[in-house]
């Protein structure tokens, strides 16, 4: 008999994934090292509370089943190769990935735009959930092109049609990027050279608004003179004056693209990590911003619950948290997923940032 989660418990999941204001949020960057290694950094927001985010160990041969609306009874789904993800609000939605022959995939929230298949209980052994389709796809693909062929063989469903779209952020050891949108039921893939994703609208929207900016540059404006007074910058970098400084998905788009493009290529994959922890640290959002003054509903000290950075190159992913800022890794080359057991760990056990105090004797 397939297993059925009780109603409410299915109901509450669906229902955090509604998309009343705030909207979840992610903002996605890639660099590359001087020694060619790929790495892919990202937040998650939720400002309206604690996603008890988790970090899974998956083992080759661990299966899965998706959920279908009323329960779990979709798709099973047997890994191929084993997986460390990020999971958001319960162990079976992985927010980002690496796999142990180096793919990476990460799902980014795409409010009010796409449009899945309708769920159809003809094809329920081909469907799988939105939010199950990172864990599919690490566990059954070592490059984009094959993330390209797999999908074809699916139907992507929602769990509960209120709830927020996704679009879908894929990247391998080549350093190929490939964005994943599903516009009236059809996968539609976009080559991501640039390398950044926020959420809505749509992949090829974000590109063409770039072109808004054109005016931006590195560096600090020239005097120039009005007339006959001479107006002069006020300080460095105001070649960026004018670049969007709010938390929409359009304006962090935009400030991710000219960041991450002006950021100093680093000599190695660690100080990569690093640079881009630092450049999304700009991104960190308050709690209280997305909601009227004095109806924040959640006591938790940030919206951004979580950034992670992937090096593809040498299997490691790591992570800082909104509870602790110290950066945590995890190194998949130390892990042998023919023999790990499955687990689901929280990514914080105390939920308070950790001070170290220094005694001055």
């Amino acid at each position: 008999m397939k297993p059925k989660l009780p109603a409410m418990m299915l109901l509450a999941i669906a229902a955090s994934f509604i998309n009343p204001l705030p909207s979840k949020s992610c903002t996605g960057i890639t660099l590359k090292s001087k020694d060619q290694t790929t790495i892919v950094a990202r937040t998650i927001e939720w400002g309206g509370s604690n996603l008890n985010s988790q970090y899974v160990v998956i083992p080759r041969g661990h299966t899965q089943q998706s959920y279908i609306p009323g329960g779990i009874g979709g798709m099973s789904f047997t890994a191929r190769y084993g997986y460390v993800g990020l999971a958001v609000e319960q162990k079976d939605f992985v927010a980002e990935g690496l796999n142990e022959v180096g793919l990476s995939a990460g799902l980014f929230y795409f409010p009010n735009y796409g449009k899945y298949e309708d769920y159809d209980v003809a094809k329920k052994e081909k469907s799988i959930a939105d939010l199950q389709l990172v864990s599919w796809l690490l566990g059954e693909c070592k490059t984009v092109g094959e993330v390209k062929e797999a999908v074809k063989k699916v139907s992507v469903i929602s769990i509960d049609p209120r709830a927020s779209t996704i679009h879908w952020r894929f990247t391998d050891t080549s350093g190929q990027q490939l964005v994943l949108e599903i516009i009236d039921g059809v996968p539609v893939f976009y080559e991501n050279k640039l390398g950044v994703l926020a959420n809505s609208p749509g992949f090829e929207w974000h590109m063409t608004n770039l072109n808004n900016y054109v005016n931006l540059f590195t560096g600090t404006a020239s005097a120039k003179y009005i007339g006959n007074t001479e107006l002069k910058s006020f300080g460095a970098g105001s070649g960026f004056l004018g670049m969007p400084g709010d938390i929409t998905s359009p304006s962090r788009f935009v400030r991710a693209a000219f960041y991450q493009t002006s950021a100093p290529q680093q000599d190695t994959a660690l100080s990569t990590v690093l640079q881009c922890f630092q450049i999304l640290n700009s991104f960190d959002i308050p709690v209280g911003i997305e909601f009227p003054i004095g109806q924040v509903p959640s006591d938790i000290p940030s919206a951004t619950q979580w950034t992670s950075a992937t090096d593809m190159e040498h299997r490691i992913i790591y992570f800082r948290t909104m509870y602790n800022s110290t950066i945590r890794s995890i190194d998949l080359n130390t892990i042998d997923f023919s023999n790990v057991t499955y687990r689901a760990i929280p990514m914080d056990i105390a939920i308070q940032q950790p001070i170290d105090i220094i005694n001055i004797n």
